[in-house]
């Protein structure tokens, strides 16, 4: 693959709604990502608390996506999605979910876990609430920043 192809591939990508894009050809490997963090490259841990706020010290990148107005609207407080990946709002198929509509949530407490990489990340309440709406189903794909939960 020449630069010309890359250089094109990148315009591609910018323009695109995809958030990470990884490319294997041969030996020539590419990978992009406009999210706020980026992969691993070698699992430490297989289960990490996630907070929902978009990390302090994260390095920047090329896309900024702006999640003040989906942490806070008029009705409630939102749990947005730190990563990209498969939520699942159950410990496993045969438990209960994490939490369902109309229960009490306290900040820390684990809401529903989003598997990424084959790691399994907690994402954890950052308020004291009650669950008002469930904004995703279990097993969906979620981008960085989507609404996950509504507290009110």
């Amino acid at each position: 693959m020449d630069i010309k192809e890359v250089k094109e591939l990148m315009e591609q990508f910018d323009r695109s709604t995809l958030t990470e894009f990884d490319l294997h050809e041969g030996s020539f490997a590419l990978y992009m990502n406009k999210n706020q963090t980026s992969r691993q490259t070698t699992p430490t841990v297989e289960i990490e608390k996630v907070s929902a706020k978009q990390p302090q010290d994260a390095a920047p990148v090329e896309q900024t996506i702006d999640t003040t107005n989906a942490t806070q609207q008029e009705s409630g407080k939102i749990i947005v999605s730190p990563i990209v990946g498969v939520v699942y709002l159950q410990p496993s198929p045969e438990q209960p979910a994490f939490k369902q509509t109309g229960d009490s949530v306290k900040k820390g407490d684990t809401v529903c876990i989003i598997e990424a990489m084959k790691l399994l990340n907690e994402v954890v309440s950052d308020f004291d609430g009650t669950i008002a709406e469930i904004l995703v189903e279990n097993e969906d794909v979620v981008e960085f920043g989507q609404p996950l939960f509504r507290i009110s």
